[in-house]
């Protein structure tokens, strides 16, 4: 037996959670916060058979993994101040997203 942790964003959880229902694991949540930039994490405990935990990593990467994504910004000038249009944006190619997983021993489990 396997338990996972896995440390994800915030916005990523429902729909990992949902995912991981979907294929038969049971998930507890724990709202966490990041250490360097304080953003709002979650914690998820995933204890499975050994055999499952490589599907349920599979599920963490494609629902909370990585990815890009386009963020607008206004544009500044070099004072600080907006610009004269200041009704234009600019897209910004940003990384969001992310998650960072542990998976443990399990030497003894039970169930009361």
């Amino acid at each position: 037996m396997k338990m996972i942790f896995a440390m994800l964003h915030g916005e990523d959880v429902d729909d990992t959670v949902e995912e991981l229902n979907r294929n038969s694991y049971w998930v507890t949540k724990l709202s966490t916060i990041g250490g360097f930039l304080k953003n709002k994490n979650v914690t998820l405990v995933i204890g499975t058979d050994d055999d499952k935990v490589e599907r349920a990593i599979q599920i963490l990467h494609e629902c909370a993994g990585q990815r890009q994504s386009i963020k607008y910004t206004a544009p500044t000038m070099s004072t600080g101040n907006i610009g004269p249009s200041a009704n234009s944006m600019i897209p910004i190619d940003t990384k969001v997203g992310g998650c960072t997983v542990f998976v443990l021993d399990v030497d003894k489990y039970e169930k009361f």
